[in-house]
């Protein structure tokens, strides 16, 4: 009885032993409370690697975007061990990388802790203990490591480089590697040479990090050429991917982990570091957290007065849905079209689509083209069903009054609109003061419905049956009033 108690103790510490020095298979499993298809933002970075050369995952704090997202998808291309569910890029070679991040001892204390384990316990960390076959310790700082060879399930060997930012763009120059991690925001200049060492060999770099610094010059060279919506759609066309993910993107973070976290946060930084949204900077036009913003979507009243503003363009069409709580004299914007490259007929046909009854206004200008071209498009879309007047195109004026509704919460917007929230963030004054006119469709459709509203807004009509109805009930003297 003994003997067979002390077989079953060891046979449990064998296969503890084994799990932890083979962590990353218990990564993303098919069944349980973290199972895989609880983590969708994380299985889209994972998946854009088939496509795009430059990925970046911008979100909030603890939801693994280091360890789960990062340093998880390295170690697959580094050991050439990947998951029957994996649908991102393959390697069938070992491979060059680096890892990188702010400063050498952040590097040693955070990225190789969870690439290789603590120190002492190397083989505990992500790449299983199996596969690791020398370590090269870093000169200068105690308990660094510099260089990782690492088996490739092809039988060769993959090569790790630890780096940090603060070593200068120089250490980043030589030689083409295949994969690089930069986890946490770098400077421009890192950056720009990471990719140059991916150019030629058709590399990738994945960048992992909570957008601290706001609206910075990296954030601002990807945002407009990759996805800025939050499902992590974007063009093929481009060889940027970007995706968001927040706290309710994650299940391992339970309600009362996250209230006391929140309350740990300066409310300067609440949407950074729970939503993965750049802070507001110096340049923001609007200077407003979304979460003063941002609200659930709910029905719209029917004795509330709605229209809609228009903005059209070949590359972008954009429509914004508002409705006014006459009440509360809170502006709710409630639906969006968000569409390139179709013609009016398309657009029309989806605007008509969330009732034909509802009125709307369109920029005079018409995306830049002359006044009489704009009048002339303005007819077109008339003659497609649509019930239009100009708006007001007030630029400052309007801008001023959608700032002051915005600060005072006379302006809700519904959780939905993840075009206006890409927009909304991205919403800035370059360093000379001028609007950057890039991405603002929706928002000069929002200064559209606060500065010409009241012209236009109408309640929706009574169901003709209810008509009817009410007629009867005035003993057929309706005419009257």
């Amino acid at each position: 009885m003994q003997i067979a108690k002390e077989v079953l103790a060891a046979a449990i510490a064998e296969k503890n032993r084994r799990m932890r020095e083979n962590k990353i298979s218990t990564y993303y499993p098919d069944t349980g409370p973290l199972r895989r298809e609880l983590y969708p933002k994380h299985t889209q970075f994972f998946e854009a690697g088939s496509v795009y050369r430059e990925r970046m995952m911008m979100a909030a704090n603890r939801i693994g975007k280091t360890e789960g997202v990062g340093g998880y998808e390295l170690v697959l291309h580094l050991t050439g061990q990947y998951p029957s569910w994996w649908t991102g890029r393959r390697f069938n070679r070992p491979i060059k990388a680096w890892a990188a991040g702010d400063t050498g001892k952040t590097v040693r204390d955070i990225l190789q802790e969870k690439i290789l384990g603590p120190v002492g316990s190397f083989g505990t960390g992500l790449i299983p203990k199996t596969c690791i076959n020398k370590v090269l310790n870093k000169a200068g700082i105690a308990d660094a490591v510099e260089i990782v060879s690492v088996k490739h399930i092809s039988g060769g060997n993959s090569r790790l480089t630890f780096k940090s930012y603060d070593q200068r763009r120089e250490a980043f120059q030589g030689t083409e590697q295949d994969v690089i991690l930069l986890d946490e925001e770098p400077p421009m200049d890192v950056y720009t040479e990471c990719l140059m060492r991916t150019m030629t060999n058709n590399g990738m770099v994945m960048l992992t990090f909570t957008p601290l610094m706001g609206m910075s010059e990296v954030v601002l060279s990807i945002l407009p050429k990759g996805t800025e919506s939050e499902d992590g759609e974007a063009d093929e066309s481009q060889s940027k991917f970007v995706v968001s993910a927040s706290w309710d993107d994650v299940p391992h973070l339970s309600p009362a982990a996250k209230q006391q976290l929140w309350d740990s946060i300066p409310p300067f930084q609440r949407d950074s570091r729970t939503k993965g949204i750049p802070q507001l900077g110096a340049g923001a036009i609007y200077p407003v957290p979304e979460s003063d913003i941002i609200v659930p979507d709910f029905a719209i009243p029917d004795h509330w007065p709605r229209g809609y503003a228009l903005d059209v363009g070949w590359s972008r069409t954009a429509a914004l849905w508002g409705a006014h709580d006459l009440e509360s004299d809170i502006i709710y914007l409630y639906s969006e079209h968000y569409r390139g490259q179709a013609e009016p007929s398309v657009h029309a046909e989806s605007i008509r689509g969330r009732g034909k009854w509802i009125p709307g206004c369109i920029d005079p200008a018409a995306r830049g083209r002359s006044q009489r071209d704009g009048e002339q498009l303005k007819q077109q879309y008339e003659d497609l069903g649509l019930d239009l007047m100009n708006a007001n195109n007030a630029k400052e004026a309007g801008i001023y009054a959608v700032w002051q509704r915005l600060s005072y919460g006379k302006m809700k917007v519904f959780s939905s609109l993840s075009n206006w929230k890409g927009e909304f963030r991205l919403y800035r004054r370059d360093d000379k003061g001028q609007v950057v006119k890039i991405n603002d469709h929706l928002m000069d459709c929002m200064r559209y419905i606060v500065m010409t509203r009241s012209e236009y807004f109408k309640v929706k009509p009574a169901p003709k049956e209810e008509e009817d109805r009410a007629i009867q009930h005035l003993g057929g003297f309706a005419w009257m009033s």
